[in-house]
């Protein structure tokens, strides 16, 4: 790894995009299944192949196929709303954070309640990675700390706190021992793992850093902004092996981008993103050049909140007032196309 070795408005108009974006058409035919939760959907991770975990203003942690828009395990433990979902793609093991500041870990076949408690945290949980063996979890919180957790014994084996690190987000970097973390003191920061030192800390951007994802081979994080009116509002690539400067921005949303991740390579001919925004549009950006490649406009779906990738095909999308809409890649430079909600 180079040098490390509010509550939703209801008129929409405010969150479509502009005129001047060329927006996807509509799907024919979209499948309406029953909702995943009775409120709000906060987050949304991709489990297995055909399952995908969610949380939501309900309290409740939910486990759905998402192929069939059917929910299959319905898990509760949350005093308050649940901000964020962690898990290893294929594993049997799930961890939720929630306003209520405990994170939680839940076991895929068991009936019973939550399978271990991590407290520790004073404030709202808003960021959580669990390492790719499952063994280590960290967590961080608006009360400026972060928080290392041994996952068989629930116990808290580092802490540390940074003024003003009001976190947003982490995300564990494959195959290397560190997390990138974002903040509401507009800062991306890179953490090692093993002592919870911080590594490198990236330009201040302007405006809010909310989400971060790394690519699969590590190289590279993108962030996500928050803004109004299409100030701010961007996404940023950043380079983790020569951590000097952005590569590039991603522009174009008209409110706060709440979501960036990294599509498969074989999604595309070319290197893809995919961000979601309050605007109520979900956008693909070609990597290396940030040229717009599709924007989907959800109606009504209100501000978007959360993006899973689920398949080469396939991205899971979390919404504030219309659950989850299960979208598909089409042809080979990112068009996408609602198929489906839950």
């Amino acid at each position: 790894m180079g040098i490390f070795q509010s509550k939703a408005k209801r008129n929409r108009s405010k969150y479509r995009a502009d005129s001047h974006v060329e927006e996807s058409p509509p799907v024919q035919s979209i499948q309406h299944y029953s909702r995943a939760h009775s409120e709000a959907v906060t987050y949304i991770a991709a489990l297995k192949s055909d399952l995908c975990v969610s949380g939501g203003k309900d309290k409740a942690v939910v486990v759905s196929n998402w192929r069939t828009g059917t929910a299959l395990k319905r898990f509760v433990g949350h005093d308050r709303e649940v901000s964020k979902i962690s898990c290893v793609y294929g594993s049997n093991r799930f961890f939720s954070a929630s306003r209520d500041k405990t994170v939680l870990m839940w076991d895929l076949h068991c009936k019973a309640g939550s399978a271990q408690k991590f407290l520790g945290h004073h404030l709202i949980v808003t960021g959580l990675a669990v390492s790719p063996d499952c063994t280590q979890l960290l967590s961080g919180s608006r009360d400026n700390t972060l928080c290392k957790w041994d996952v068989e014994s629930g116990q808290c084996v580092h802490k540390v706190a940074v003024s003003r690190n009001l976190v947003t987000h982490l995300c564990w970097v494959p195959g290397e021992s560190y997390i990138v973390q974002t903040s509401e003191d507009k800062t991306t920061r890179v953490w090692d793992t093993r002592n919870l030192q911080v590594a490198h800390v990236f330009p201040m951007k302007q405006h809010i850093q909310m989400h971060c994802d790394v690519s699969e081979d590590g190289n590279y994080c993108v962030t996500s902004s928050n803004g109004f009116g299409g100030q701010g509002c961007e996404a940023t690539l950043w380079d983790l092996r020569q951590t000097k400067d952005k590569v590039c921005d991603y522009r174009g949303h008209l409110q706060s981008t709440t979501s960036c991740i990294f599509l498969p390579k074989d999604t595309c001919d070319t290197s893809l993103v995919a961000t979601a925004s309050h605007d109520c549009t979900v956008k693909v950006w070609e990597r290396d050049t940030g040229a717009c490649m599709s924007s989907l406009f959800l109606d009504g779906s209100g501000p978007l909140s959360s993006l899973a990738v689920c398949d080469n095909a396939s991205v899971l999308c979390a919404s504030f007032n219309s659950g989850i809409h299960s979208l598909r890649l089409e042809g080979g430079r990112g068009a996408l196309q609602q198929v489906a909600k839950f």
